[in-house]
């Protein structure tokens, strides 16, 4: 691969007076299979993260929030391409060297992996990558980071209540020089496949987001920027969660009616969804849900 495969990808910025909203799914917005999605967040100025390459993993990296440099480098040339906006994402090809620099204040930088992590994958060594791209294969031998995947067990009923909906607790691997990183990794961390991602921002203050529910999507949300409130009602019951930490998510199970408010400024809400876009799995009307939980009886 050379620098030339390395390209913008402009994804769906849908526009609305409650805030904008953004999302990246399988095979359409991202030109592979999520197999794995991490975020950078609390990364120091003038701190450099990412500087390696992997030799079968195709990634696609987003700025959700503030900005950063990223510089790919395919052993001949370099280019440097700075994202600053959600709503555009670096498709990066397997074999490429790349760095992420001069993160501004509070950024996250949002990563999706066409494989899931492997360590033998990995090229950390910058002079070994030249290697590399000069003879197409290496020899490297590299210690384990030691990635610990949480699971939570999906035992999904036909009927799902508010108490079967919990915070998960993520990994998060910290460095006290080079800020936090957070992974979720599909047919490990979650009792779903992440197909879809989709995300909120630019949200003004005492305005509130996502009233609908879903017959059969099940959900992650994360608070990767900020804080806001999230409600679930299961048509009996309502449960209230505040979500402020970007490695803790809020599994929300189908069939749970959910609204978001309360957000605080330069909030950004990440959605990890189990599912593609399907407009009929939507429930948006509260009436239509109570009728929908009714026939689940």
């Amino acid at each position: 691969m050379t620098i030339e495969n390395v390209k913008i990808i402009e994804l769906p910025k849908i526009l609305d007076n409650r805030g904008n909203l953004s999302f990246a799914q399988n095979l359409e917005q991202i030109p592979f299979e999520i197999k794995r999605i991490y975020w950078l967040y609390d990364v120091p100025g003038g701190v450099g993260r990412g500087g390696h390459a992997e030799i079968n993993n195709d990634e696609v990296v987003i700025a959700l929030s503030g900005a950063f440099d990223i510089v790919v480098d395919d052993g001949v040339n370099q280019k440097s391409f700075t994202l600053n906006r959600s709503y555009y994402g670096l498709f990066i090809p397997k074999g490429l060297w790349r760095e992420i620099k001069n993160f501004s204040t509070n950024a996250v930088a949002l990563e999706f992996g066409s494989i899931p992590y492997d360590v033998k994958d990995y090229i950390r060594n910058y002079n070994e990558f030249l290697k590399f791209s000069s003879i197409g294969s290496h020899d490297l031998m590299i210690n384990d980071i030691g990635l610990n995947k949480p699971t939570i067990k999906n035992n999904t009923g036909d009927v799902n209540c508010v108490f079967d909906c919990s915070i998960v607790e993520l990994d998060k691997h910290h460095s006290d020089r080079k800020g936090n990183l957070t992974v979720v990794e599909n047919g490990c961390t979650l009792p779903f496949s992440v197909k879809r991602v989709y995300y909120l921002y630019d949200i003004p203050g005492g305005e509130s987001r996502g009233a609908h529910a879903h017959k059969k999507l099940s959900q992650l949300i994360v608070s990767v920027s900020g804080s806001f409130r999230v409600t679930l009602d299961d048509g009996n019951i309502k449960r209230s969660f505040v979500l402020n930490r970007p490695y803790q998510g809020l599994y929300v199970k189908p069939g749970i009616w959910r609204d978001l408010d309360d957000f605080s400024a330069g909030a950004v809400c990440m959605v990890l969804a189990s599912d593609v876009y399907k407009n009929d799995d939507y429930i948006r009307s509260y009436e239509e849900f109570k009728i929908f939980r009714n026939n689940l009886k």
